[in-house]
């Protein structure tokens, strides 16, 4: 006799006879717990909802700008300036958000949780990037209408222009954004340090 064998007698010979339980006399342990990849998505998804809830963007109609038309637009107040060293890229960009071809619903949401977060992180030059297309009617053309519908929607947007050939011509779009509250009062506070 081998040995595995030779320990499984030892064992019956130990326990004795054994009887299974009945299943109607087991306990329910009730509805198993989520498992942390399940609660991570489910938050991830309330968030989502909640951004959604709160895009004010439209996906109305659009006019088509002609592929060949560079956008610009600024907020009154905002120098010409300004506007310039924008549209030659005279800022850093703090973010880009790439929607080269994404559904036009998934641009929208992308860009609203992007210049939401890029406002709540202090950030005031970022770069997006759409595409151009060379039909009027090509995807990445009316996404590009799309973009210059929307920012201005944006309180947080002070100007947008588009992009030098060296940042993506035509088919990206440099957009400065409002200082915060909190950037405004840190620069306050280093020009009265400096007047001393």
């Amino acid at each position: 006799m081998s040995q595995p064998l030779r320990d499984q007698a030892d064992f019956a010979a130990m326990v004795g006879e054994v009887t299974p339980l009945k299943r109607d006399n087991r306990a329910d342990p009730g509805k198993a717990p989520p498992d942390s990849a399940d609660a991570g998505q489910a938050r991830r998804d309330a968030a989502e909802q909640d951004v959604s809830e709160r895009n004010f963007l439209s996906d109305d109609f659009v006019e088509l700008l002609a592929p060949n038309d560079p956008m610009a637009y600024r907020q009154n107040g905002i120098q010409q300036g300004v506007a310039d060293r924008l549209r030659h890229g005279g800022y850093p960009a703090q973010a880009q958000l790439h929607l080269l071809r994404l559904p036009l619903t998934e641009c929208r949401r992308q860009l609203f949780a992007f210049i939401e977060e890029a406002g709540s992180s202090d950030l005031r030059a970022v770069l997006i990037v759409h595409g151009r297309g060379r039909e009027i009617d090509s995807p990445a053309n009316v996404l590009r209408s799309y973009i210059a519908k929307w920012l201005p929607q944006f309180d947080r947007v002070q100007a947008y222009a588009s992009a030098q050939p060296a940042d993506g011509g035509l088919g990206a779009t440099w957009v400065m954004l409002r200082k915060s509250p909190r950037a405004r009062a840190n620069n306050r506070e280093r020009q009265q340090k400096r007047r001393g």
